[in-house]
């Protein structure tokens, strides 16, 4: 799935000049918690949030408490705590550094964006213009849509030897496949043998048996690593 399955496609936008209050009863009325900010020519110019109006001067919650032995060196962010404490306009409090993608983006990669860069939502363009808007919320709603995967391909049973490869295939190359396993596939259901030296470790593997397609159940029969006496 790529960011067009699964954005917003009717986006609230809003113009850099709009006033900040405007922009809190859009945020209000739409129940938003943010918006892309659009240009007249339609190009993405920052985007604004309800954290960038958690500071405001008309509420009180301005002021920010710094160590003294900063006050020093904080002209640059008191001027900037300022502006977006003070001004009136999106332009002065909306944050200029916008992260986009683009429609044809794995949703995988929009994830590790939204992740890494700890935003809750990202604009998706078209030829640079706005298109959509992908959100957490959106993630979640394409998961909770998924259908079931059939037993196999077209719905054809898996047989045993079938899932117990591609088993050993999700396993191979990762670290907490713990060694000395065995793994016996019976009538759909995997039976894991061996030693673990970690409880995640199994947890890992057993995750990645049920995710096979056609598995019934898995059994766990491992046994912790021995630990030798005066270690």
């Amino acid at each position: 799935m790529r960011a067009f399955d699964v954005m917003t496609s009717n986006v609230v936008s809003v113009r850099p000049d709009l006033s900040v209050r405007e922009v809190a009863r859009i945020f209000v009325e739409k129940r938003i918690s943010g918006a892309p900010v659009v240009d007249a020519a339609g190009d993405i110019v920052g985007i604004i949030s309800e954290g960038d109006l958690l500071r405001r001067v008309e509420l009180g919650t301005d002021k920010r408490r710094r160590a003294s032995w900063l006050d020093l060196f904080s002209a640059s962010d008191d001027a900037r705590d300022y502006i977006k404490s003070h001004g009136m306009k999106v332009e002065d409090v909306m944050s200029r550094e916008v992260v986009s993608v683009d429609e044809d983006t794995p949703i995988s990669e929009v994830a590790t964006l939204l992740e890494t860069q700890r935003i809750k939502r990202v604009p998706v363009t078209r030829a640079g213009k706005l298109s959509g808007i992908v959100s957490r919320a959106n993630l979640i709603q394409a998961l909770a849509s998924l259908a079931e995967e059939p037993a196999g391909e077209g719905g054809a049973a898996v047989t045993d030897r079938e899932i117990r490869a591609m088993l050993m295939g999700e396993l191979a190359g990762h670290k907490w496949a713990f060694a000395g396993r065995n793994i016996v596939v019976s009538d759909g259901v995997i039976h894991l043998w061996g030693v673990f030296h970690s409880v995640e470790s199994v947890d890992a593997v057993r995750v990645a048996a049920e995710s096979i397609p056609g598995v019934k159940g898995v059994e766990d029969h491992t046994e912790p690593y021995p630990i030798m006496p005066g270690i």
